[in-house]
C-alpha cells in the first residue's frame, strides 16, 4: 500500500477502535468487521459492530485506568466519527497520508510529549 510510515498509528488506532467495540457493543452477539481502505490521500479504519448505539466518549480523571481511548483516536486521526449501519453501527478514523512525516503520528505525538517534558 505504500503507507508504511504510517504503521504505529494505524495499528494504534485498530487496537482502540477494536476493543472498544469488543468491551463496550452491548449485544448478545457481537458481530465484528474491521475494514482498511487506502487511497491516494488517506487511511481510513472503519470498525463496524452489531451494537447500533453510538460509542459514549468519556474525560477520564487523571488517575484512571480506562476511558482514554477517543481522547487518543482524537489525538491521532485527522478525522473520526460514527455512522449507522443495517445491523449496528460503524467508527471510523481516517489518516492523511500526505500529511504524515515518515516518523508517522505516534512518532509526533511522542516527540511533543518528550518535548513538554
Amino acid at each position: 500500500w505504500g503507507i508504511g510510515h504510517m504503521e504505529e498509528t494505524a495499528t494504534l488506532l485498530v487496537s482502540e477502535l477494536v476493543g472498544n467495540a469488543v468491551r463496550h457493543a452491548g449485544t448478545d452477539h457481537l458481530a465484528l468487521e474491521l475494514r482498511l481502505e487506502a487511497s491516494a490521500a488517506r487511511l481510513r479504519i472503519e470498525v463496524l459492530d452489531s451494537d447500533p448505539r453510538p460509542p459514549q466518549p468519556r474525560t477520564p480523571a487523571e488517575l484512571d485506568e480506562s476511558g482514554f481511548g477517543f481522547i487518543l483516536i482524537k489525538a491521532l486521526a485527522d478525522k473520526w466519527g460514527v455512522r449507522p449501519t443495517a445491523v449496528g453501527k460503524a467508527v471510523w478514523a481516517e489518516l492523511d497520508i500526505r500529511s504524515c512525516a515518515p516518523a508517522g503520528r505516534a512518532g509526533q505525538l511522542a516527540a511533543a510529549e518528550t518535548a513538554e517534558q
